[in-house]
């Protein structure tokens, strides 16, 4: 008999596996080469992030792992059943926070992402490459990345779009933000 993977199940097993690599992050000094997460900048960002996570539970994220900082140290934290409603929704966090959303549709996913006033980049996560292309064109963003997280590439353009942004850097597209063009025009 073969068993059918559910959407429920893709879930689940989704879950299971970010959480065991959440797992297995080291927390410490980012000069140590042993080192997966170092502090963030200053203490009172982690402080920030704190209550944008610590707010989300409260609305009804469920908290899987970390959501505890010490100092400028936060740890890798993963939150599940993840709505519009909550902060760590529709903030930018720019900290280690991994949040899940259940979805039943591409189309539902295309309008969820699209209704954030913020647009610096995402991740599909998929087999059918061919449909995450397309689905990728309808995400209003700077970069999509396909079964990868969002990162910069000194070869490829990086910027937002909406309140993520104005313009890109990296890449030769990036470095005409550097340069003066002048024009004469004669009649």
């Amino acid at each position: 008999m073969a068993l059918l993977k559910t959407r429920k199940n893709i879930y689940d097993n989704f879950i299971e596996k970010v959480k065991n690599r959440i797992k297995k992050l080291k927390i410490g000094d980012p000069l140590l080469e042993e080192t997966d997460i170092g502090p963030l900048a200053k203490e009172n960002f982690s402080k920030e992030l704190d209550v944008l996570v610590q707010s989300s539970i409260q609305k009804g994220a469920k908290c899987l792992l970390g959501g505890k900082m010490k100092d400028a140290f936060y740890e890798p934290t993963l939150l599940v059943d993840v709505n519009l409603n909550m902060d760590v929704f529709t903030c930018e966090t720019f900290g280690p926070v991994f949040c899940v959303s259940k979805i039943s549709s591409a189309e539902e996913a295309i309008d969820i992402a699209n209704n954030s006033e913020y647009g610096l980049g995402g991740s599909l996560w998929t087999k059918n490459i061919e449909k995450a292309k397309v689905i990728a064109t309808q995400i209003e963003t700077g970069a999509v990345f396909i079964n990868d997280m969002t990162k910069s590439d000194p070869r490829l353009p990086f910027g937002g779009v909406k309140k993520s942004g104005y313009g890109i850097e990296l890449s030769k597209y990036g470095i005409r933000e550097f340069v003066n063009m002048k024009t004469i025009a004669i009649k």
